[in-house]
């Protein structure tokens, strides 16, 4: 499991690697479910919420990067107006 603190002190690459190797992880975890070679069927429920804590934190990213461009590119915009 990988609490949000962890997350949040890796860079965008770290995270995107991160959730691919959970996601083969994941792949590997249904197989043995399917194959009844899984002890814990709460594997499957804690690396489906690691990868959406990953991505809630990868988009907070995103939103916040265009919320600190916006305005900048609004402020330049109504200059060129004036």
């Amino acid at each position: 499991m990988t609490t949000t603190a962890d997350i949040r002190e890796k860079s965008v690459e770290e995270l995107n690697t991160l959730v691919g190797e959970i996601r083969v992880e994941l792949f590997k975890a249904r197989i043995q479910n399917h194959t009844n070679q899984l002890d814990s069927t709460a594997k499957l429920r804690g690396l489906r919420r690691d990868i959406a804590r990953i991505k809630t934190v990868l988009r907070q990213r995103e939103i916040e990067t265009l919320v600190l461009e916006t305005p900048a590119s609004n402020d330049a915009e109504a200059g060129k107006d004036a």
